[in-house]
């Protein structure tokens, strides 16, 4: 991509295992970091993973995408997994709508928000370990 080579990509591979559609999972995963690349023509990607078992409940898996880019305006952020929503002119506005359907087909959940520095977004999914 053009005016990219200044992104460093950040990642500490972990072996997490969950019962999920590995395909779907990795179109939500690609398009997030697509959407990362994108919006940040500088600076760092931060790919992070977790496991979490919180009190009486199952354990959950986390994946979080931090980026240096441009952020998310105020006024996109409620509407961000709609239909058809885009700041791209490029983009169909589907990509973040999908990947929120595949996540909570999946029993989970997906969040968006501007990082406190003011520089970048986070996005981030949560899904069960097991689906049943």
């Amino acid at each position: 991509m053009k005016g990219r080579d200044d992104i460093q990509l950040q990642y500490e591979p972990k072996d997490i295992f969950l019962e999920a559609d590995k395909v779907s999972l990795q179109r939500v995963i690609s398009n997030l970091l697509n959407n990362a690349i994108k919006f940040s023509t500088k600076g760092s990607i931060t790919i992070s993973s977790d496991e979490s078992k919180p009190e009486q409940q199952k354990t959950k898996v986390q994946v979080t995408i931090i980026d240096t880019g441009s952020g998310l305006s105020e006024a996109l952020l409620p509407k961000l997994f709609s239909k058809f929503v885009s700041t791209d002119s490029g983009g169909t506005g589907l990509g973040l709508f999908v990947s929120k359907n595949i996540i909570e087909s999946h029993g989970g959940r997906m969040e968006a928000r501007n990082n406190p520095n003011g520089r970048g977004a986070t996005f981030s999914f949560v899904i069960p370990k097991k689906l049943c």
